[in-house]
C-alpha cells in the first residue's frame, strides 16, 4: 500500500483538491458532459504567505477545508494521490470562497 505524500505549499499558494461532478445520477441515469457544472474545489493546504517590502509576513486569506471557484484555467496539476486530482494556485488566482 503506497503512503499518500503531503505537500504544504510555497509563499502564498494553495493546494484544491477538484470537486469533480458524477458522471452517474443516483438512479443511474448517465449525466451529459454538455451540463454546467461548477468548477470548484476544496482547499487541502496553503501556504504561509509572502512577505512585503519591509520582510513582514502577509498570510494566505484562505484556509485548509475552505470551498472556493477556480478559474477555468491555469493551476498545475499535482499528483499525489492516483484517483484524485490536485491543482496548485496562487491566492490571486483563485476567483472567490463557495458558502452554503
Amino acid at each position: 500500500m503506497a503512503a499518500i505524500r503531503r505537500l504544504i505549499p510555497s509563499f502564498n499558494r494553495v493546494l484544491v483538491e477538484k470537486v469533480v461532478q458524477p458522471k452517474k445520477s443516483a438512479g443511474g441515469i448517465l449525466l451529459p458532459e454538455t451540463s454546467k457544472q461548477l468548477n470548484s474545489g476544496k482547499v487541502v493546504a496553503v501556504g504561509p504567505g509572502n512577505r512585503d517590502k519591509e520582510g513582514k509576513l502577509i498570510p494566505v486569506a484562505l484556509q485548509e477545508g475552505d470551498h472556493v471557484l477556480l478559474p477555468e484555467y491555469g493551476g498545475l496539476e499535482v499528483k499525489l494521490a492516483p484517483e484524485k486530482e490536485y491543482l496548485l494556485y496562487r491566492e490571486d488566482d483563485i476567483l472567490g470562497t463557495l458558502h452554503e
